[in-house]
Formats: C-alpha cells, structure tokens, sequence
C-alpha cells in the first residue's frame, strides 16, 4: 500500500495581537492557548521567562486542544478523501480504465513521490522537531526569535533545491517512464503528463514547509485542507479541458493544485511569523538558527523514498500485464486506503506534541501519547478493513460503475482491494511508528532499514506472485511487505525511538484483530444478499458494524470520549444560538 493523497486550508489567521496578549480563538483555526497542547507554558514575547503553569490547568487544556485539532483534521480530511473519490471517479467516468489512464497513473507517480516525501512523512519528520526545538528554545527565552531565523536560514535553500530537482524530472521524463513502466503502450502521453506533474515537486515542497511550520504551532486547519484545493483543480481541470486535452487535463489539475496548496497556507503563516516577532526586544541580537540536521534530512527522506517505492515496484510488475491492470491496482488502492488516512489522524495532530515533549525531556509523556495514538488508530483501521473486505464489490460498483468502468473492471477492482486491505494494519502502524522515531529531531537510520526489509519482500513476492496471480499478487505483496516493515519498527523502537511497551501493544492488538476477522466473515454474505449495489453496501457495513462492536473491537469510552468532546460542544453552541 502506498502513501496517500488525500485529506487536507488555511485559517485565515486574526490581525496581529500586542505582544503580551494571548492569541484569541478564531473560527477559523485551532486556538493555540497560554499552555499549549502540549501542557509546556507558552511564553510572552518579552525577554523573561513566564512562570510555569499549573499542571493541572495543562492537563485540562491539553486532552481538549487535541480533540478539537483532531476533530478538524479529520472532518477536512474525510471532505478531501470524498473529493479524491470524486477525482477518481471523474477519471473512471471520463477516460475508463485502459491505456490512457495507465499512461497518466505513470505521470501520478511523482505528486505521489512528492506528497509522500515532502508533505507527509518525509520533510515534516525533519522540520517538525526543528520547529519544536525553536519553540521550546523560544519558551525559555532565547536572544531573537528562534523561529524566524529557522524560516531565514533553511526556506532559501530548500526552495532552490526543491526547484532545482522539478527542473531536472521535467528534463529527464523519458528515461523516468521507461524505468518505471517499460511495458507501457503510449510511453510519450506518460512523458506529457509526467513533465506537468513535476511541477509539483516546487509546490509539493513548499506546501510541506509551511504544513511543518503550522502544525508546530498548533495550527491544523491550513495542513488539513489543502487536499481539498488540490482535488479541486484536478476534477475542474478534467470536466474544461477533457474534451481537447484527454487525460492531460488531469496532469494540468495536478499542477495547478499544487500551486493552490501553497497559497492557502502562505497567509496564515506570514501572520503567524509577524505575530510572534512583533514587539520583541530589539536590545538583544537574534541567535543564529541552527541548520537542518543533514543526516536527520536524509534519514527521513530515505525513509519516506523507501516507502514510496513500493509504487514503482506495483506499476513496474503490472505495466506488463493486460492494459487496466495499473488503473484497477489505482482505484483499488484509493479506496482501500481511506480507512487509514482517518485513522492517522490523531497521530498526525499529536506528532508535533511528542517532538515536544521529547525537546522537553518528559519521555514517559511522550511514549503515553505514541502508545495511544497506536490503540486508537489500530482498531479504527482494523474496522475500516472488516468493511473493505466484506463489501468490496459493493463499493466498487456504488463508486466507479459508470461511463467507461465496466462491470468486468468493477470485479477485478474489488478482487484486488480485498488484497490490498489485509496491509491496512501494517500500513497504520508503520505510519504511527515511524513518527516515534523521528519526533526526537535525531538521525536514526534503523527505519529505513525496516523499510528496505518490506521492499526487499515486496519486490521478492512481486516477482513470484505477478506472472501466475496479476494485479491480486502484486497487491499481495504489497501487504505483505508493509506488515514486515510494522513488525520490524515495533520491534525496535526501545532501543532506538520512544520507549515503547512492544508486548503490551501486541497483546492490546488481539481482540480488535479477532471482531475485525469476525465481522468481515459475517459481513461478506450479508453483503451479497440485496440485489442492488448501494443496499448491499448498507447491509454489509451494518453487519460489520454490529459484530465488530459486539465482540469489543470498538475503542472504549476512554478512546472515544475526547474525539466526541468537540460533536457536545458544537451542540451546546448550536442550542444556544438556537434559543436565543
């Protein structure tokens, strides 16, 4: 399973406040309090330290920042995963599955890449915990602003960099699709579209930066959003230009979408960044920001290119297989990740916490937090799978049966999503993990090596399994090699990340694992019993649903109740507007 692309618009940011005010609450994004998330005491933008605040006022603030953070993220994040299924259904509805989609899933190859290493897992490993580290340093009242001369000090490079690789991928496109899809029918329609597309590592870069930098500073709003503009652009894109552009109108919509998810963020970061250096003494001359860690970079990009390769392993096999076969392991792997882009979220909200509080030194907070977020996630995941696998068809056929996606490519579809949901779990808990690696800001190189031990496998089972079991062994590799990279980072992790309670995870993961195989094996006959595709998908999740809950699967109240503080707060507001 590779990395997604879905789910995530700025707040616009308020005027800039004096600067011993605290931040107000805005509609419009996360409030970031006088403690912060974290429960480190936020400091004033004069020179002395503030006094530290009451645990007990952290502990309250804390449980009720992250709901709210994870609750926006995720409502934006399900708004972005429905419009990337709008997108692939466009492209299903518009151009089918065959070799024209085959040929732009080559070029969708790099906003994948990019997404993968530049927003997602690679870049923001590297600069969330630099961010961090500038705050914590910020907090305890460091000469200038250490997060300024962050921005100053690495953006200008990066930026260059960034610019300069697009530059070298639109040059060397050709010999780019004849590594990844040799078989390929139209290799120059994959060489149009790949060289749009590798705009995307500019704004992809860029985009990353600026997530990275809000989410440090307890804004989510902005990072969740942008994938709703980018899916935008690409569906406007293909319904204008389809008609005279073919499938090249899609690569257009990738470019100018990455270009949108830039410009929502860029304001409400610049207001950020003159909020917290306005009034700053001017006595004291700004501390020199410390550059990157070049290993701690590496490490993290290698990790995430590692993880992302398991993409160029699936196109490389399956380019040799009938036309469509790229396109249905596409839709299959659209769909079947949905479940564990949701269940992400609360990691993804939290990691900015965990570099902080390892920046701090409080590592029995942090791995409470890590070990969480890994409970959380994996039960939702595990009962996203249960559906997946029992209503596959159904879901297929309610989503793409239509235009040119044909029955036939509904059935080979779902075959291959029941595959691919059985690396759901190691696709979750390698996403979690990893971060407990790297939110302590320090070069690690065992992670990739996990990585490179799923990949070995990927391509090893790839190369049995494609030629007898086609796009359903390429899938089944896929799950397999992840599940080894989970195991193996699960593993490691007390020696080389946060200290986590390996066998207590495990055992936490055994009833969940068992009411999700009970409730797909309940799921899936119930499922085929309706004549129609919707009401089979209805009966089918409800099934699941039922059996899941039944047999203890479900996070209990203690996971559920801070997800659920934002619905009771949205409706005491509701009311009493209502009333008044």
């Amino acid at each position: 399973m590779t990395s997604r692309t879905t789910g995530g618009p700025p707040g616009p940011g308020t005027a800039p406040q004096p600067a011993t005010a605290p931040e107000p609450s805005t509609p419009a994004d996360v409030p970031e309090p006088s403690t912060p998330a974290d429960g480190t005491p936020e400091p004033g933008t004069g020179t002395a330290p503030q006094p530290t605040a009451d645990p007990r006022e952290s502990s309250a603030v804390a449980p009720r920042l992250l709901a709210r953070a994870a609750f926006l993220t995720a409502s934006l994040s399900v708004a972005a995963a429905l419009l990337g299924l709008v997108r692939d259904q466009s492209l299903a509805r518009l151009f089918g599955a065959g070799r024209d989609t085959d040929a732009f899933l080559v070029a969708w190859t790099v906003p994948e890449f990019a997404a993968t290493l530049l927003i997602e897992d690679g870049l923001a490993f590297a600069l969330i915990p630099a961010f961090s580290a500038a705050l914590a340093r910020r907090a305890r009242g460091a000469a200038g602003d250490p997060v300024r001369s962050l921005v100053v000090g690495t953006l200008p490079r990066l930026a260059l960099a960034f610019t300069a690789a697009g530059a070298l991928l639109a040059l060397a496109a050709p010999w780019c699709v004849a590594v990844l899809a040799p078989g390929l029918p139209d290799p120059a329609l994959a060489v149009d579209c790949t060289r749009m597309t590798a705009s995307c590592v500019l704004s992809f870069g860029l985009a990353g930066y600026c997530s990275a930098a809000l989410r440090a500073h307890r804004r989510f709003l902005a990072p969740a959003a942008i994938y709703i503009a980018h899916n935008v652009a690409i569906i406007t894109a293909m319904y204008a230009l389809g008609g005279r552009w073919g499938v090249r109108s899609a690569a257009f919509g990738v470019a100018v979408g990455g270009s949108l998810m830039v410009a929502l963020q860029v304001p409400s970061l610049a207001v950020l960044l003159r909020r917290r250096g306005h009034g700053r003494t001017k006595a004291r001359p700004a501390a020199p920001a410390p550059p990157l860690d070049v290993p701690l970079l590496a490490t993290v990009l290698l990790f995430a290119l590692c993880r992302q390769s398991q993409v160029l392993i699936e196109r490389f096999w399956a380019s040799g297989l009938p036309a469509g076969a790229i396109s249905h392991l596409n839709y299959a792997q659209k769909v079947a990740q949905i479940p564990m882009t949701l269940s992400m979220m609360l990691s993804t909200v939290t990691f900015p916490v965990v570099a902080r509080a390892l920046a701090d030194g409080d590592t029995e907070r942090a791995r409470g937090r890590v070990e969480r977020d890994v409970a959380v996630a994996a039960r939702l995941v595990l009962f996203g799978t249960a559906v997946v696998v029992a209503c596959a068809p159904q879901l297929i056929a309610v989503l793409f049966q239509r235009g040119a996606f044909t029955a036939g490519d509904t059935s080979a579809t779902a075959g291959v999503m029941r595959v691919y949901a059985l690396g759901l779990l190691g696709q979750t808990l390698t996403g979690v993990l990893v971060r407990s690696y790297f939110s302590a800001g320090r070069a690690t190189w065992y992670p990739l090596a996990a990585m490179a031990a799923g990949i070995a496998a990927t391509w090893g089972i790839g190369a049995w399994t494609a030629g007898s079991r086609g796009a359903a062994g390429i899938a089944a590799a896929n799950a397999a090699g992840i599940s080894l990279t989970a195991v193996l980072l699960l593993a490691g992790t007390g020696r080389r990340g946060v200290p986590l309670r390996a066998r207590a995870v495990l055992r936490g993961l055994g009833r969940p694992l068992r009411a999700a195989g009970a409730a797909a094996v309940a799921g899936g006959p119930a499922a085929g019993l309706p004549a129609s595709a919707p009401a089979g998908l209805a009966v089918g999740a409800a099934t699941v649903t039922v059996v899941f809950v039944l047999l203890g699967g479900a996070p209990g109240a203690r996971g559920l109740l801070p997800a659920l503080r934002p619905v009771r707060s949205l409706h005491r507001r509701l009311a009493h507007a209502l009333t008044r």
